[in-house]
């Protein structure tokens, strides 16, 4: 049977039938155990209701917590301390900067670990950027959410022009985006193109600064989540370069059984979005794209509220561009069917072979 010791002992209530002991001379193993049981309940850890898988560039941490915030704001249980926990995944695409996406697999380099990561209950949902997500979500998984969507247009960089058009001829322009590539030579043949230009927004306005290029095309949807937007020399306007498939979007998975998770972030599904992503993202399942394909994407709501949907597809050194166009109701299963039928007629128009030029 233990003793405990009062910490009001002193000497004077001892009896001569026990000798004087006083608390600095417990025995180690006591003296551990005391303070174990009187501390456990002070630095007892809270017990994350959600957390959130994402990458761990600055870009990629900013939508986590734009996501973070959204969920406490929409719920006094997760507003609490603790209640919500970031979880920083690398991925293959953050691992491998020197090869060109395509080289390394195409689809899924940037989501696929941390989808490993949902379906191993690691993580709770996870957090994408949507140009980065496959067209076919791994088993088990879903994705109930996309946040309203940022500017889709790409935005020009530089420290020698305003735009395009000011550039000098051979001048050298940086990405990695074959979309990008493509649309730029085809109006600006004059111009070159440095491709793997690849790293996080800040390495790459780095490497302008360093003058490895003299231009670089970056999305404003992410330099206006990172509040970066005083480096854009000006914003390329959507007939000059149609932007990628969902961007600017941002989607939360979870996995297929967590009702929980899916109610949670349902609360923060933004439907217009959601719906033009959709479209979107069937036209492109459509051409079957990969990180090999020159293909622009966007869906958005015209001034009746109609869907207008505007597809195209390139030749990789930007000869040959074909485009087409959609309108129809605002609706899911008319959207879906309006990207759909845009890729298709593009494939017949494009041909074998139209992709390996």
């Amino acid at each position: 049977m233990e003793t405990f010791i009062s910490p009001n002992f002193t000497s004077g209530s001892a009896t001569n039938a026990f000798p004087l002991i006083s608390p600095p001379l417990l025995s180690p193993c006591r003296r551990r155990l005391a303070v174990v049981k009187a501390s456990v309940a002070a630095v007892e850890k809270k017990v994350a209701i959600i957390r959130i898988g994402t990458r761990g560039s600055p870009l990629a941490l900013a939508q986590a917590y734009e996501t973070r915030d959204k969920l406490m704001a929409s719920s006094s249980e997760l507003a609490e301390e603790g209640a919500i926990e970031i979880v920083v995944i690398k991925t293959t695409g953050d691992k491998i900067l020197s090869q060109p996406l395509a080289d390394i697999g195409g689809k899924g380099l940037f989501t696929k670990e941390i989808d490993e990561a949902l379906l191993n209950s690691e993580i709770d949902i996870a957090v994408h950027s949507m140009k980065d997500v496959p067209t076919y979500l791994p088993e088990k998984t879903i994705l109930p959410c996309n946040l309203l969507r940022e500017d889709v247009r790409d935005a020009f960089i530089s420290l020698k022009a305003t735009s395009l058009a000011d550039l000098q001829a051979g001048s050298i322009v940086g990405t990695a985006s074959l979309r990008r590539k493509s649309q730029l030579l085809h109006r600006y043949p004059s111009l070159s193109v440095l491709e793997n230009f690849r790293g996080n927004v800040q390495t790459r306005l780095k490497k302008l600064n360093d003058g490895v290029v003299e231009a670089t095309l970056l999305a404003l949807a992410g330099l206006k989540r990172l509040n970066m937007t005083e480096y854009v020399s000006s914003i390329l306007p959507i007939d000059d370069m149609l932007p990628a498939v969902a961007q600017g979007a941002i989607g939360i998975a979870c996995r297929s059984d967590d009702d929980k998770m899916a109610s949670y972030v349902a609360k923060l599904n933004h439907e217009e979005t959601r719906l033009a992503v959709a479209c979107e993202r069937a036209f492109l399942l459509t051409l079957d794209g990969s990180c090999r394909t020159p293909i622009a994407g966007y869906a958005c709501r015209d001034e009746d509220g109609n869907c207008l949907f505007r597809g195209l597809v390139a030749s990789p050194d930007g000869t040959k561009v074909l485009e087409t166009s959609r309108k129809g109701l605002y609706a899911y299963e008319d959207m879906v069917l309006m990207g759909k039928d845009a890729g298709e007629e593009l494939l017949s128009r494009a041909g074998p072979g139209f992709f390996d030029g």
